[in-house]
């Protein structure tokens, strides 16, 4: 046998490197099991024995403490790859193939290069070459061996793990708020301040109903959070400090905080790349889910219930019939309005009229996705309004009931946030009493130990300071609800629509009361708008609203103003027009003040008689007209309509004028005989001789 091994071995191998892979799974391995990593080393004396001198002997164990299952992340079994590659390697040397690779693609990946490079393999038993069938065939089953004996090992452990969870025993890591007694049994947390911080969380979650108000609730009031440390030397210590949304959304995803014993919440997939992938699962496919298990902060329906929120919170919703949260918009239905054709949740849009924003409702979901008109679309600004009153009718009579449950919940909000900062003032004053007895109990002489313990005590009363400063401050900023301020929620409370219809309420918070009333409001448009309200308690309420007028009747001029511009034209021009009827605080359909072309666009599209026309029909002449009725030229008549010796009405704004018919009194030209000339003179001016 000896002889066949070295048969295989010839000078090409002995002129390249023998490379010696030495590798433990686990760093306890390393430390613990050193016979094993002993015996891969000794594997240099075989390569000796074969024909290769010590200085071509290569070690490659640099991924110590690495597990062989994958060889993304071993940088030595690479580097090893790349030498065969490159044909430096003679011969490559593990005490056993699960030492190479406990991955079939990896391990059949370097038969492979070895075959092509012509690199012999050497392990615990014998030399082996993979370019040969039957030493392929004999390595290629001892990889699937070692394979199938990791996936042994593994679900040995792993039986038992699921076994024990199955049965709710299973000890693992507790999230912050719970903690093992003596006898191995979860138990609350014993430390009061953390217990408080919890059940104050979920009631402002609840409260708020939205995972970002309830973190910035916690910064307004000044309240830290509780975070453990499991790694680092710190490890087991607890951490005070601002609550972070990520957190806050953790926490309320963790069942565990019912009471509910839970195991195999995510399932763990391996990437091509060899990153894993953690996919969340539905309650029903958790390997272990045992309620009441222990005492929770929060029952299993308030757990989904909180969920819930959530889910109708998410920015990108997964179904066309999630509510969403409450936005910053106008639209008061954002979120409530459903299609009475297709069933589908509405979308909202936004037009600007003027300087106002008004909603419209769209339900566009299947356009979209399919390429198809919208179903319908709904202007909002009346259905809002109309939406508004009717909700104020319903309200008022149970506003008195509100008042005082807002009442109560400002009062035990206002509770809760001292208690915590109470608690806090009393760690801090624990944590320096003890800095204080542990610096009593030094040795004075030990300075080293003195000085330090002194610095302890010193940082301790500092930060007890601060904490009761801070506890006086948020003290004296929350005095409570004095009788004024309960009689001005009462008297609120009475007058429900001037709260409601009061511009300085957010958008946001109307809406926000408009979801606690109502449940959804099913919108069609037919001859008009028909809007099925159905409130949360079950009752409904039907709105019949007349379909909105195109944009440019609701643009058009009213009617009363075109009748005054009509009676306006008999006696005064455009711009004459326009500055009465701003005077008089008219508008036009747009909203804007008259100006003189508005008039005469308005003039226009109505047909109404100009004044000029209207002059003309009263038989009033022009300037010509009136020139050749009097003899005279035109620029004598502007010179005797400027005397007043004529009387002439203006017709429009740049100085046209038309003159009444002469009568007796209108003056006319005279002609009188030259005495030295013998010529004709003319005199104007002089009023006409009246003959027989």
């Amino acid at each position: 046998m000896m002889g066949e091994q070295h048969a295989k071995i010839q000078a090409r191998h002995l002129k390249r490197n023998a490379y010696l892979y030495v590798r433990q799974s686990t760093l306890r391995q390393v430390l613990e099991n050193s016979e094993s990593t002993k015996r891969q080393y000794d594997l240099r004396e075989r390569a000796l024995a074969l024909g290769w001198r010590l200085d071509q002997v290569v070690v490659i164990d640099s991924d110590l403490g690495q597990s062989g299952a994958s060889a993304v992340d071993r940088e030595g079994f690479q580097r090893l790859v790349s030498e065969v590659g490159l044909g430096r390697a003679g011969i490559v040397m593990g005490l056993e193939v699960s030492r190479l690779a406990r991955n079939s693609t990896d391990w059949h990946r370097l038969l492979e290069i070895c075959a092509l490079a012509d690199t012999l393999i050497l392990d615990e038993d014998g030399v082996y070459d993979p370019a040969h069938f039957n030493d392929r065939l004999l390595l290629g089953l001892k990889g699937t061996m070692s394979e199938a004996e990791l996936h042994v090992l593994q679900a040995r452990l792993r039986g038992g793990i699921l076994n024990k969870a199955r049965r709710g025993e299973l000890e693992i890591r507790l999230p912050i708020g719970f903690d093992y007694d003596p006898a191995g049994r979860v138990r609350l947390d014993p430390d009061v301040r953390v217990q408080e911080s919890l059940r104050q969380f979920f009631r402002t979650f609840r409260r708020t109903g939205s995972a970002t108000a309830t973190v910035k609730a916690f910064r307004a009031e000044g309240l830290s959070f509780p975070h453990r440390i499991y790694r680092g030397p710190q490890t087991g210590e607890l951490l005070w400090t601002d609550l972070e949304h990520s957190r806050a959304l953790w926490l309320l995803h963790h069942p565990r905080y019912t009471g509910a014993f839970c195991f195999g919440r995510t399932r763990v997939r391996k990437q091509p790349d060899g990153s894993h992938r953690h996919q969340r699962l539905p309650s029903e496919e958790w390997i272990a889910l045992i309620r009441d298990a222990h005492a929770g902060y929060i029952t299993w329906d308030e757990y989904e219930e909180n969920l819930r929120i959530l889910r109708d919170n998410a920015q990108a919703p997964a179904t066309g019939r999630d509510r969403g949260t409450p936005r910053e918009g106008p639209a008061l239905l954002q979120g409530l309005a459903l299609c009475a054709k297709c069933g589908d949740r509405m979308t909202v849009r936004y037009h600007v009229n003027g300087t106002r924003r008004v909603p419209d409702y769209v339900c566009q979901r299947e356009g979209v996705e399919h390429a198809q008109p919208i179903c319908q679309q709904i202007v909002g600004g009346e259905l809002d309004a109309a939406i508004g009153r009717l909700l104020v009718e319903v309200v008022t009579p149970i506003t008195l009931g509100v008042a005082l449950a807002v009442q109560k919940e400002l009062e035990s909000r206002s509770e809760d946030s001292d208690r915590l900062r109470r608690q806090a003032v009393e760690r801090a004053r624990y944590e320096s009493d003890l800095a204080r007895r542990r610096y009593m109990r030094c040795d004075p002489d030990n300075r080293l130990v003195a000085d330090s313990l002194e610095v302890e005590w010193n940082q301790a009363l500092r930060n007890q300071t601060a904490a009761q400063e801070h506890y006086d401050k948020q003290r004296e900023s929350e005095t409570g609800l004095d009788d004024q301020q309960r009689a001005a929620i009462l008297a609120l409370a009475k007058d429900f629509p001037r709260l409601w219809n009061d511009p300085h309420t957010a958008d946001r918070e109307r809406k926000r009361m408009a979801r606690l009333l109502i449940a959804d409001v099913t919108l069609l448009k037919e001859a008009d708008i028909r809007a099925q309200v159905r409130f949360s308690g079950g009752a409904t309420h039907t709105l019949h609203l007349p379909l909105p007028k195109p944009a440019w009747m609701l643009r058009q001029t009213p009617g009363t103003v075109v009748a005054e511009i009509d009676r306006l034209l008999e006696d005064h021009t455009d711009s004459e027009i326009a500055d009465w009827l701003n005077d008089q605080g008219l508008i036009s359909g747009d909203g804007k003040p008259f100006h003189r072309p508005m008039v005469r666009r308005i003039r226009i599209d109505y047909a109404l008689p100009s004044r000029h026309d209207r002059l003309r029909a009263r038989g009033l002449l022009t300037l010509h007209e009136m020139a050749q009725r009097l003899n005279i030229c035109p620029d004598s008549l502007k010179r005797w309509r400027r005397a007043g010796l004529l009387k002439a009405h203006k017709y429009d704004d740049r100085g046209g004028y038309l003159f009444e018919p002469p009568g007796p009194d209108t003056p006319v030209k005279h002609q009188h005989q030259g005495k030295t000339t013998g010529k004709s003179t003319t005199r104007e001016g002089s009023f006409p001789a009246h003959t027989a």
